[in-house]
Parts: structure tokens; C-alpha cells; sequence
């Protein structure tokens, strides 16, 4: 008598009308049928409407998450790659920037 439920099963209506058929002779069973049917499949589409929500809420937190988690690193790495030239209190003196600094030893020399 331990059965196991699947909650993929769909009851069969047809079986419990089968049993005693003189209650349900008062109902016309196309309608009842349609009448089904229509409601089944209107739970149904409201049901995924709610789940593809609840999904879209969870995958736009994620990425909120990451772009948070992310952005400071991606602000500092902007500031380095585009360090502006500013000239220093004494005069002239400008702030190498990735373009204009001597190349690291043993790089092959851009004349050659």
C-alpha cells in the first residue's frame, strides 16, 4: 500500500465517472469537458507566467550580483589602461602611460 506519487501522473477522470455513471448522467459531458479544459489550460499559462517571472527575477538578481562584484575591478582597469596625462605641481612632468613607457627589458625594440 506504500505507493509512490508521481506528480507528473494526471488523474484519468473517466475512471471515477466509470464507477457509478447515474450521479454524473445529469451533466453533459462535452461540457464539462470543455469547461475542464479551458480552466486546466488557463492555470496552466498562469502558472508558467508566474514561474518565468520568478525565473527572470533570480537571473536578473544574479547578474545585478556579478556587475556589482565586477564593476570595481573594470572601473580600476579602465582608469590604468586610460591614465590621463596630468602635468605635476613642478612643471611638466607627465605620468607614463602604457603607450609612452620604456619597454620592459628584453621586448623587442617598435624601430626594429
Amino acid at each position: 500500500m506504500n505507493e509512490s506519487h508521481d506528480p507528473r501522473d494526471i488523474p484519468i477522470l473517466t475512471d471515477a465517472v466509470g464507477e457509478d455513471s447515474r450521479e454524473y448522467a445529469l451533466y453533459d459531458a462535452k461540457s464539462v469537458h470543455a469547461a475542464v479544459l479551458t480552466e486546466t489550460l488557463k492555470l496552466a499559462d498562469s502558472l508558467l507566467h508566474q514561474a518565468a517571472k520568478d525565473i527572470e527575477a533570480i537571473l536578473f538578481e544574479r547578474v545585478f550580483d556579478r556587475l556589482r562584484a565586477q564593476l570595481p575591478e573594470l572601473v580600476d582597469r579602465a582608469m590604468r589602461e586610460n591614465a590621463a596625462v596630468t602635468p605635476s605641481a613642478a612643471g611638466s612632468t607627465a605620468t607614463p602611460t602604457a603607450s609612452t613607457a620604456a619597454p620592459s627589458p628584453g621586448a623587442p625594440s617598435p624601430n626594429g
